[in-house]
């Protein structure tokens, strides 16, 4: 299976990286100098220094270039982005070509999910074949090789176990699920609560609460997911509990960090402008709650994280407005 792989970032990358042990692939960076240092040394030292990528993997900064002749158009470009970088594409993409998100975000003004976006700019593109990737990912761990599990969520089986097959290997198995809106939700949905996670931690709180918020941040993102239309097992799976605990525990978690950083009194604007890479929580908290007061679904640690965000509220104002509610059952 020839693989293009849209977005050189550490996710994009590692991704690349693992498909090419066994599939000829071609990474797809903004940057073209970064494409030619990857072409000429071998590494990304941008987003996975010190990693020595397979030699069955080139980079290229064409567009067209790298999604032609490809069975598998894999896109690993931030939220904000995708639909620009989409649409450069979208007269190279091919009718029934695989797509394959790897972005957990919502896109902020029309509150679509990125495989919506890929249905509206490729009309033509077979929806069956559109689906992502995601699961408790973070890319360092298995760029080093630590086992672990992913989930591709696409409605055409025999297409998805293609990708499952071309993409598994000891250290990353994969499952398929063919609830592409329950997945897709899950991993954009769980990096909100990894803000909110990074928020404790920052604040010094210890293992009790981090249990309580993980808990009570699933059953807000199962309540939402299943009103848009995913199902309920989905999110006590690998795209759901399984990415929360992941990102809501790791310090190597991006939106986990950003908490981390506001709890302990730091500006938003000077977090972000620090970090190389995208923390999809900060873009995707205020959809995600205008998502919810549509469908008049309950969310009360997304609210209060854009309170934080977004409104000047503190971390501990936060935890207050979440700790006092009314009483109710679970």
């Amino acid at each position: 299976m020839r693989i293009a792989v849209i977005g050189a970032g550490s996710w994009g990358t590692t991704l690349a990286s693992l498909a090419a042990r066994t599939n000829p692939v071609v990474l797809w960076a903004r940057r073209p100098e970064l494409a030619e240092t990857i072409n000429s040394t071998g590494e990304n030292p941008e987003y996975l220094p010190g990693h020595r990528l397979p030699y069955g993997l080139r980079a290229t900064s064409d567009p067209s270039e790298s999604v032609e002749g490809a069975d598998l158009l894999v896109m690993a470009v931030p939220s904000h982005g995708f639909r620009a970088v989409l649409s450069d594409l979208a007269d190279s993409i091919s009718p029934g070509l695989p797509v394959l998100s790897l972005t957990k975000g919502i896109e902020q003004d029309s509150l679509m999910r990125m495989t919506e976006i890929v249905a509206e700019l490729v009309p033509d593109h077979g929806g069956d074949r559109t689906g992502v990737l995601t699961g408790p990912n973070l890319a360092r761990e298995i760029v080093a090789g630590a086992p672990t599990a992913a989930v591709v969520g696409m409605k055409d089986a025999v297409v998805a176990a293609e990708i499952q097959a071309a993409l598994m290997d000891p250290t990353f198995r994969i499952y398929t699920n063919p609830d592409v809106t329950g997945c897709e939700l899950a991993g954009a949905l769980k990096n909100v609560m990894a803000i909110a996670a990074g928020m404790a931690k920052g604040l010094g709180f210890g293992q009790n609460t981090l249990a309580a918020l993980i808990t009570r941040a699933l059953a807000e993102i199962t309540r939402l997911g299943v009103a848009m239309g995913g199902r309920s097992e989905t999110f006590a799976g690998l795209a759901g509990m399984g990415d929360l605990i992941a990102t809501c525990e790791s310090d190597d978690s991006r939106n986990n960090r950003v908490g981390m950083a506001l709890a302990r009194g730091r500006r938003l604007d000077d977090v972000i402008s620090e970090m190389q890479m995208v923390a999809e929580g900060v873009k995707t908290a205020r959809p995600v709650v205008e998502l919810a007061d549509r469908l008049g679904i309950d969310m009360p640690i997304a609210t209060q994280v854009v309170r934080v965000l977004h409104e000047g509220a503190h971390p501990r104002d936060a935890v207050l407005a979440l700790m006092t509610r009314e009483a109710r059952t679970e």
